[in-house]
């Protein structure tokens, strides 16, 4: 018997975002926000993080919508790529 070894390629997680920094080398940061409900209000309030990605040609500008991709760590605080400029 033969294995099949075409394993499926792991969906990355992507998120979408607003660049809010990029003074860095290749790097922007990146806030992400999403909703979340209050346990006991069952209010819908928004909660942000962000997340520092990689820019490879530095295109990325402050106020640009962005698409970012999970990937290996490229550095200490780095896990994140930039796909996508909306």
């Amino acid at each position: 018997m033969e294995k099949n070894t075409n394993k499926p390629k792991s969906k990355k997680r992507t998120l979408k975002g607003e660049v809010v920094s990029n003074k860095m080398e290749k790097t922007v940061v990146v806030k992400v926000s999403r909703l979340k409900l209050h346990p006991k209000y069952k209010k819908h309030f928004q909660v942000f993080k962000n997340f520092k990605a990689h820019d490879e040609k530095k295109q990325c500008q402050i106020g640009d919508k962005v698409i970012i991709e999970e990937t290996r760590p490229i550095s200490k605080d780095k896990r994140w790529k930039v796909i996508n400029i909306l």
